[in-house]
């Protein structure tokens, strides 16, 4: 490994080379928890686009193994990757490009944080409409990566509906690009789409555009809980009425216990927009738990805390043993997820049908199956985010059951035909 440090080095620098001895204790376990256990890489850090593109161009001549990463919050999700010689973070590739105003539009490099995103277009009164884990750290091409958001897709929809262009790195070294800085038709591939939830498999992302949305005047969370079947009745309510919330999410009733909102099932609703209308809508809301018999509360100046609250007991794990699992599940059937899973912790968005569970890992590999086919029965899916390795090993991360495995091999043949970029990392061994 040595040896590939030193070539390595010849173009980032000595200090864009980090051995496996020297690294940082945290960042190494990171990247233990999702890499073979007999790897030790080296960890690079190019300083450009154009550095980034030599350094996989030289691995590409070597054939090594490189697993794409930008501040690692989520490089643990997914299989564990294989054979990985070189891991390759886009932490320093982190320059704002254009922010257009007046179009709506940022083009950032991949490695800038979301949060410093966030504050930059806060300046101008916009705002980019995603909700990743640890927004502090992640980065804008680790959230395209493994399309990363939630809460806010009820309004905005997900990471693809809101990207407008990518720019990236060919397993070859070359570099390519997509889309563009506005909305429009495109022969061929898609590749925004298709580089969303790649989770490094096809290229290694280098710089996105965004569309953004104005900061809203006001905000407002009205949390309803109680009964299953009452709070079943709300949301079927809250769907077929004029409200238009930017946020709805079911909520299992540890969770509710946990953030200390009352008893039962959960149903936190957000509005944002005119402060006349986020306080109509929500007393709307407030007015139907009230006919149902729900426990009911209006959420305004302490509402940031109570969606960061939430944020971290579903999406930052305190304990490596901790398991989490995206789960998705036709909306109707949300309600009796939940009320199945009892007592994991859960959360499901009410428009999706997609959401978390987290658990302990006492639970075996008997019962996270017996639950992805209890969410397969509903009409959905449940696949494996973070968990230790040793029960990664034993499991099916993904549980794919769809009939569109032979066309992704096939394009993981096309963009990597020599498998250096993630492998082993996507459904199936992709």
């Amino acid at each position: 490994m040595n040896a590939i440090a030193q070539k390595l080095e010849t173009i980032v620098g000595n200090s864009g080379v980090i051995a496996w001895d020297a690294m940082e204790a945290t960042r190494r376990e990171q990247i233990q928890q999702a890499i073979a256990t007999e790897n030790y890489p080296c960890l690079v850090y190019p300083q450009t686009q154009a550095e980034l593109a030599d350094v996989v161009s030289c691995a590409y001549q070597n054939q090594w193994k490189i697993l794409p990463c930008g501040s690692t919050t989520k490089l643990n999700w997914g299989r564990i990757a294989q054979g990985v010689q070189v891991v390759i973070s886009t932490e320093r590739i982190h320059q704002l490009i254009e922010h257009a105003v007046g179009d709506l539009t940022v083009t950032a490099e991949a490695g800038i944080r979301f949060a410093d995103l966030q504050t930059t277009l806060a300046t101008a009164g916009q705002f980019l409409a995603l909700d990743p884990t640890t927004p502090e750290f992640a980065t804008l091409g680790g959230i395209v990566a493994t399309a990363d958001t939630g809460s806010l897709r009820q309004r905005y929809g997900g990471v693809r509906d809101q990207l407008l262009g990518i720019s990236f790195i060919r397993a070859d070294g070359k570099i390519a690009k997509a889309g563009g800085r506005v909305v429009k038709n495109v022969a061929g591939y898609d590749l925004m789409k298709l580089f969303t939830g790649s989770y490094g498999t096809l290229g290694i992302i280098t710089s996105v555009t965004f569309r953004v949305y104005p900061i809203p005047e006001a905000s407002g969370t009205v949390v309803l809980t109680g009964n299953a079947d009452k709070i079943a009745q709300a949301v079927t309510s809250l769907r077929a009425s004029a409200l238009t919330p930017v946020a709805s999410d079911l909520l299992s009733q540890q969770l509710v216990i946990n953030l200390d909102l009352g008893q039962g099932l959960g149903l936190v609703v957000r509005f944002q927009s005119l402060s006349a209308s986020v306080k109509q809508q929500a007393a709307s809301l407030l007015e139907l738990g009230q006919q149902l018999n729900l426990q009911g509360a209006v959420y305004t100046d302490d509402e940031a805390e109570l969606w960061q609250k939430l944020q971290q007991q579903m999406r930052s794990p305190t304990k490596p043993t901790e398991i989490t699992c995206k789960i998705g599940v036709l909306p109707t059937n949300a309600v009796a997820t939940l009320t199945h899973f009892d007592p994991q912790m859960g959360l499901i968005h009410t428009s999706s049908g997609l959401g978390l569970l987290r658990f302990d890992a006492d639970v075996d590999k008997q019962n996270i199956l017996q639950m992805r086919d209890f969410c397969q029965s509903q009409g959905g899916f449940l696949s494996i985010l973070a968990a230790p390795p040793a029960l990664k090993e034993k499991i099916d991360v993904w549980g794919y059951q769809g009939n569109a495995l032979e066309m992704m091999q096939q394009i993981k043949h096309q963009f990597d035909p020599n498998n250096i970029l993630s492998p082993s990392r996507f459904v199936r061994g992709i």
